[in-house]
């Protein structure tokens, strides 16, 4: 994401913006994912922050516009399952477990493999992710799942 200044001195073609469409007059502009934009219309698709006033980057996954916060939040540091380190495309649910982000194929007991769904309780122990009855050790380390399914995103 480039902040930049409009009017150097030699006149330029007027911009439109991405965000709302209209003619970019503003003293400075934003050129974020290949387009123009005002600084009041490049915003993160979740959280609505105006990401020229927070940063200077911003992510782009699944045709939405991130802030870091929410891109870590929704698609863990890598954008990519714990568990299996493919990528989690931007429309699909997701597990989450201390920090980290699954595929809900993923998110199963190392011991027996039987995949947890929202609402069992689980064990995360050292990075792995145990089911109530496999735990190790018998040590009270135990977690809930959210009763639902956490999605990428509400609008």
């Amino acid at each position: 994401m480039v902040n930049s200044q409009v009017g150097s001195g030699v006149a330029s073609p007027p911009r439109s913006c991405a965000g709302c469409g209209g003619k970019i007059a503003d003293r400075f502009l934003l050129f974020s994912m290949e387009r123009y934009w005002h600084t009041r219309c490049l915003n993160c698709s979740c959280c609505h922050a105006h990401l020229g006033d927070i940063g200077t980057t911003c992510y782009s996954k699944g045709g939405m516009i991130l802030c870091r916060s929410d891109y870590i939040r929704l698609f863990g540091h890598s954008g990519a399952c714990s568990t299996c380190g493919q990528s989690i495309p931007a429309n699909e649910m997701v597990m989450r477990a201390q920090g980290n982000v699954y595929h809900l194929k993923c998110f199963t007991c190392a011991t027996c493999r039987n995949r947890l769904v929202p609402g069992d309780r689980f064990h995360y122990v050292n990075g792995t992710i145990f089911c109530e009855h496999d735990r190790p050790g018998g040590a009270l380390l135990s977690s809930h799942l959210p009763p639902t399914a956490e999605q990428p995103c509400v609008a």
